[in-house]
């Protein structure tokens, strides 16, 4: 039998509405490399979004690295492959591959092709060995496709060259894998894409490749390929209803719209090179996500709740983020000071007031939002209806989600 572990959208380096989230990625990894132990797992997969972002602080790397070490030492045999996803560098992910390989550690930031354009196959295929040291399954470590990786001049009467693109790339990997199979072998790939039925969350997940308006469909994966580890959704699920294709979303809560996730990763085990079973272990939360008061009231009825309330009370890096929905007829002068006078000295962390204005006042889509929790399209579509009313063509917004993601897939120097 062959166990792994799949997890991924760690987004190490976080921060929520300029709170860092180090004790909780920290208490995370601690937890997880317990789960491994505890499961006697063979594998550890993580498909991608390891970091928050392209140039993730010192104290993220070093957070990596103290876990790999540490696992390393404390789960000889481990496998481990990990993937980048679309907040990832791909160069920097790479960086370390080959010292990685050495310590038999797998990261794959992103395809390479030399310079007839083939694909290193051998570098994205990787074997996983059972207990008794024989190779079990082989994972095909696809990491997040960008436009570049894609090779499109040859797809014709497609309905969608990116898609084709990408089911070319995973179709490749998947013969490669094929011939090298024997019988008794599972194959596995990674993906950290937006697949098409696939539950995005409010504010923390857009959708990926071409101009982030692309879902894959399921069939990009050969019907052969025994179980699918994605990644970049934050919510756990299925995909198409389909067992082997499996978010497990990201173990801590991204987002305040998160805070209901049942936040996990998945125990994955496979008999005789065919996927058996499939059980989701939940991720302890550390820290609470509260809305309070739990829908939007007046101010002064705010206020007053506020004032009355007793949390318990906890180090500061342990205490809940709160966000303070406030109804409102029009905006109220010093909404943010009021409103942490009546949270002084309680142990709580104010991450967002939410205003919510009454029905006789016309509101846009962008009103009172901070600029990160809104995406360039919303930003690009209200100022093209404000200046020239109506929608842009479709022209137009091809143009501009061309030129967006040209820049979200511009490595960072």
């Amino acid at each position: 039998m062959l166990k792994i572990i799949h997890t991924s959208d760690w987004h190490l380096g976080h921060q929520l509405h300029g709170f860092d989230r180090i004790y909780e990625h920290q208490a995370f990894l601690n937890w997880l490399k317990g789960l491994l132990i505890t499961e006697q797992a063979d594998a550890l997969v993580v498909a991608g979004d390891i970091f928050d972002t392209a140039n993730p602080p010192a104290s993220a790397w070093n957070m990596l690295y103290r876990f790999l070490a540490d696992i390393y030492r404390s789960i000889p045999g481990l496998n481990l492959v990990i993937t980048g996803g679309n907040h990832d560098s791909p160069s920097k992910l790479d960086a370390p591959h080959d010292l990685l390989r050495a310590f038999d550690l797998h990261m794959v930031g992103g395809v390479q092709r030399d310079q007839d354009g083939q694909l290193d196959i051998d570098r994205m295929m990787v074997p996983l060995t059972d207990k008794s040291g024989e190779t079990a399954a082989w994972m095909l470590a696809v990491p997040f496709l960008r436009s570049a990786d894609l090779r499109t001049q040859h797809l014709d009467d497609v309905d969608d060259r990116l898609i084709a693109g990408v089911a070319d790339v995973y179709q490749e990997v998947y013969q490669h894998a094929a011939e090298r199979r024997e019988k008794h072998q599972a194959l596995i790939a990674t993906g950290h894409v937006f697949m098409a039925s696939g539950q995005l969350s409010e504010m923390s997940e857009r959708r990926v490749l071409g101009g982030n308006q692309h879902a894959l469909p399921v069939s990009i994966f050969s019907d052969d390929i025994d179980y699918v580890a994605l990644g970049h959704l934050h919510l756990a699920q299925k995909v198409a209803g389909q067992e082997r294709v499996r978010y497990c979303g990201s173990p801590i809560p991204l987002s305040l719209s998160e805070r209901n996730y049942k936040h996990q990763v998945l125990s994955v085990t496979f008999n005789d090179g065919k996927l058996n079973t499939i059980t989701p272990h939940l991720v302890p939360r550390q820290v609470d996500m509260l809305r309070k008061p739990s829908k939007a009231e007046p101010l002064e009825h705010v206020l007053e709740e506020l004032n009355k309330w007793q949390p318990e009370h906890l180090p500061l890096e342990q205490q809940p983020l709160l966000e303070v929905p406030v109804l409102m007829d029009t905006p109220q002068p010093l909404l943010r000071e009021k409103i942490r006078t009546a949270l002084e000295g309680k142990s709580v962390r104010l991450a967002k007031i939410t205003p919510h204005y009454s029905q006789q006042r016309q509101s846009t889509p962008l009103d009172h939002k901070r600029l990160d929790e809104v995406s360039p399209q919303q930003v690009f579509l209200y100022g093209w209806q404000n200046k020239f009313e109506g929608e842009p063509s479709e022209a137009i917004s091809q143009a501009f989600n061309s030129l967006l993601d040209n820049l979200e897939n511009e490595e960072p120097s």
